[in-house]
């Protein structure tokens, strides 16, 4: 129970604990370098003595507030929400919170505007999404301010305590590998935006296998999309309307593949008797189509926890994962050619 008099200090609680103070303040921040028995008892005398942090005290000690920014130009807001859903699963029941800010990866004023940014909500860390997440500029920003970041994408961009990184050329290869095996040998294909190292290296992966099989790659099996439902409509009607026309289309991203089971319906082509479609990224939208898709399964919502960990626990088991594999999810959207 809490005694009368002045509020209780950290001071006070480690010296009724018998702890040092800094031991009291990793208890608070619930750090994992602690063995339980210690943590146990600092918690009782936290609540005996009714003690209750002061996060604006300690912001003031650290210059830093308990904040998590995520920094993102996506036109995905399925993978930002995703990101999102798995940095909370990271900070619940932490006094950080997490604070979004879109930018304009084409602005020549970015970087002022992102030091702007961290000057003004001094951030404990960033979490950079792709493709600003490939600027080292950006990165060397946030080393010059002293500000702890993230990065995320589709290959090794820095060292493993600053990166996440899915193996997204290797996974396309496998997508093709599979449509191969079944029997298909015109396969096309929808990108992704240029600019993103997402599509170069699904763009990358798809014709090193098809390559690697000796199937040609002609151009009117490339289409250029922008990981937008409309992008992928018209990207499909382009791949459609070649002669011979393609069995099998790889979309760089669900949402432009959910746009090529359109135009296949537009033109009454048949999914997966006449047509076969994979997408990537495993977002709801593949599951709920008909037929249910076909896709490459990112686990976002994971790299997006250990990110966060990173940053707010980086000793924790959670937080030292820096590679994360994809994985095919095999539904309805693929058949032999017909």
């Amino acid at each position: 129970m809490a005694k009368s008099g002045p509020a209780p200090t950290i001071n006070d609680v480690a010296r009724v604990a018998g702890v040092s103070k800094k031991t009291v303040s990793r208890v608070i921040n619930r750090s994992p370098l602690l063995r339980e028995a210690t943590r146990a008892k600092v918690e009782k005398v936290i609540a005996e003595l009714g003690y209750t942090p002061n996060p604006q005290a300690r912001a003031l000690a650290l210059r830093r507030n308990f904040l998590i920014g995520l920094l993102h130009d996506n036109p995905n807001a399925q993978t930002v929400l995703n990101f999102q859903e798995g940095v909370l699963d990271a900070i619940r029941d932490t006094e950080f919170a997490l604070v979004v800010r879109p930018v304009d990866r084409h602005s020549p004023a970015m970087l002022d505007d992102i030091r702007n940014f961290l000057e003004q909500q001094r951030l404990y860390g960033v979490l950079i999404l792709p493709p600003i997440s490939e600027n080292d500029d950006l990165a060397a920003l946030c080393r010059e301010m002293g500000c702890g970041y993230v990065r995320m994408g589709s290959a090794a961009l820095d060292e493993a305590e600053h990166l996440v990184q899915s193996n997204d050329r290797e996974m396309v290869e496998g997508v093709v590998d599979y449509l191969v095996k079944l029997g298909h040998r015109r396969i096309g294909l929808i990108e992704g935006p240029s600019g993103f190292r997402s599509a170069f290296e699904r763009r990358e992966g798809f014709l090193a296998a098809m390559h690697r099989h000796g199937l040609e790659v002609p151009p009117a099996a490339l289409a250029q999309g922008n990981y937008r439902f409309d992008s992928g409509h018209r990207a499909a009607n382009e791949l459609l309307s070649a002669e011979p026309r393609v069995t099998a289309i790889f979309a760089s991203n669900d949402e432009m593949a959910a746009g090529a089971y359109h135009a296949a319906r537009e033109r009454g082509v048949e999914v997966p008797r006449q047509l076969s479609i994979v997408g990537f990224d495993d977002s709801p939208i593949a599951a709920h189509i008909w037929p249910p898709m076909t896709t490459v399964g990112w686990p976002i919502r994971e790299m997006a926890k250990a990110a966060a960990l990173k940053l707010v626990a980086p000793d924790s088991s959670e937080a030292l994962p820096s590679s994360f594999p994809a994985r095919l999810v095999t539904r309805n959207s693929v058949a032999e050619p017909g």
